[in-house]
């Protein structure tokens, strides 16, 4: 089947959703064990570090598919995003998002011991992942305004 005859079905749009619900689903929800962790609340047998390495393939399969799902929603209707704020706001998150979980996160999640700075980091995580969820939720309450 063609892509573009793909595209063209109704039903694609919701079945990309899915997807990409799911994949952000599990993606935030390993995230999250980890800075859930940070902040002292549940898993109190396994150490920050244990959970991000017992996860992490979850997590960047969650990713990958939350990416590749959001480009094929994108195609469905590119007009309908690409001049939308909270579009862009929510790209924008995404791509904070990833880096700071690769960069800072990662290095506070692996080290010995968590101090009041790791709090600090989880607070931020969670408030990144959490902006690109609530981003994504107003694409269809903003109507593009570029």
């Amino acid at each position: 089947m063609p892509l573009e005859s793909l595209l063209d079905s109704e039903l694609a749009f919701p079945v990309f959703e899915c997807f990409h619900i799911a994949g952000f689903a599990l993606a935030i929800g390993t995230v999250a064990l980890a800075d859930f962790r940070l902040l002292g609340f549940g898993l109190r047998k396994q150490t920050p570090s244990e959970i991000t390495n017992n996860t992490w393939v979850v997590t960047l399969i969650g990713l990958l598919t939350a990416i590749f799902s959001g480009m094929l929603m994108y195609i469905t209707d590119p007009d309908k995003y690409y001049l939308n704020w909270s579009f862009l706001i929510k790209v924008a998150c995404l791509i904070l998002a990833i880096v700071f979980h690769y960069t800072v996160h990662r290095k506070v999640v692996h080290s010995d011991t968590i101090t009041g700075g790791g709090k600090v980091v989880a607070v931020l995580s969670m408030a990144l992942w959490a902006s690109v969820v609530f981003g994504g939720i107003f694409i269809a309450f903003i109507m593009p305004g570029l």
